[in-house]
């Protein structure tokens, strides 16, 4: 099985590959479906390619916002330059980006994106006939659709769907409401999230009256989606045909993708029961977890409205480690005689208290406040360049 993350900058494609992901997906700088933020510019594509390969991972490039003639004409250009910079595919949503590419570079891969929604048998057949080698699963399949779509296709073509992250309320993310409300639309890549926004009702004939849209408080946004986690139906997953477990965030920090892949990869090792990591999900930023389609309808949200929840908080990152201690690059602040936590690959958090703290210089200290000042601290096990220090919200 393949456990595939997300890398938006080179920080987040070195916490997926360390914390056990086997291929990552980018945006690299054409027709990504992400802000330019999160994406990589031709130099940067090529040294992640070579970063990854070095490590024996994969890296699949998205080409999958909407394609205009422009695009399109522009694209065998691009598609030449992933097949020479050893892209392992290219995601793409779009027919016409599809021929394109198969044409300028036919041995490039090509992995029909979500955003194509492809939900049955002969879609995903017409798609491999094209030279398609993987679909990504439209989010809405149940386990039973899968089963029923993986029997009906050729066993060479490879089945990917989303298992953890964020989900759009639209059809497979193809929503027009930040197009219509900021003129920035989500299938370009410039998504400004006003599914996540609070509304309220007016009557045509009641100008002024606003009826709030809410429940429990007013605490729900009601064209919000709950946050999928399917890290219990791994295996019903597998069984039913699927290759790929993804991992949606982009856009989310180095210390998400660091604890989210961390997680799926013990789970799919079967090296921790999944109530621990579970808990292990917690530790990041996200709305009540949902297992999306699944397992049928979506669940209406509970009690929690809708608001983001975390148990953690990321407060470092560590540079260096000797016997007993350890040098951090810090992101939040801590304190001395404060516990953290430590990941590292294969292992959920583990506790220590700070007993010791100094400057980079030696100089003691009381608290770490400077933002990405580095610290050394005692730390009674051993650590690795790139493990994370974190500590519970509550402390």
């Amino acid at each position: 099985m393949e456990l595939l993350s997300p890398a938006g900058s080179a920080e987040g494609l070195e916490a997926a590959l360390r914390f056990g992901a086997d291929a990552v997906y980018l945006g690299g700088p054409f027709l990504q479906l992400r802000a330019a933020s999160a994406g990589f510019d031709r130099e940067e594509l090529c040294a992640a390619v070579a970063y990854a390969h070095a490590r024996g991972k994969k890296v699949y490039v998205t080409v999958n916002a909407f394609a205009g003639d422009e695009d399109i004409l522009a694209l065998g250009d691009y598609a030449r330059f992933l097949a020479d910079a050893g892209a392992d595919a290219a995601i793409v949503s779009d027919l016409g980006a599809l021929l394109a590419i198969k044409e300028a570079a036919p041995t490039l891969a090509v992995h029909i994106s979500t955003q194509a929604n492809c939900c049955n048998f002969r879609a995903a057949r017409a798609y491999y006939d094209m030279g398609a080698s993987r679909i990504v699963l439209a989010r809405e399949l149940s386990l039973e659709q899968i089963a029923a779509l993986r029997g009906r296709t050729p066993p060479e073509l490879e089945l990917e769907a989303f298992v953890h992250g964020a989900m759009c309320m639209a059809y497979s993310g193809r929503c027009m409401i930040s197009a219509y409300l900021n003129a920035r639309s989500a299938n370009a890549g410039a998504c400004t999230q006003p599914c996540r926004w609070q509304y309220a009702l007016v009557e045509a004939k009641r100008p002024g009256e606003y009826f709030p849209v809410d429940e429990d408080g007013g605490k729900m946004a009601i064209l919000s989606s709950q946050d999928m986690n399917c890290i219990a139906l791994l295996a019903r997953l597998r069984e039913a045909g699927v290759t790929s477990f993804k991992i949606e965030g982009r856009m989310k920090s180095p210390y998400y993708v660091a604890t989210v892949t961390n997680a799926y990869r013990m789970a799919i090792a079967g090296s921790a029961n999944v109530d621990d990591l579970l808990q292990e999900l917690d530790c990041v930023s996200h709305r009540p977890y949902a297992t999306g389609f699944y397992l049928g309808p979506m669940q209406h949200f509970d009690a929690a409205n809708g608001a983001y929840h975390q148990s953690s908080v990321f407060v470092g990152k560590v540079l260096a480690a000797q016997p007993g201690r350890i040098l951090v690059e810090q992101r939040n602040a801590f304190r001395l005689g404060e516990t953290l936590e430590a990941l590292s690959p294969g292992y959920t958090g583990r506790a220590f208290a700070i007993k010791s703290l100094q400057k980079e210089t030696g100089e003691p200290l009381e608290a770490a406040l400077l933002p990405q000042g580095r610290y050394w601290l005692d730390c009674p096990f051993q650590l690795e360049q790139g493990d994370i220090l974190r500590r519970r919200a509550s402390e």
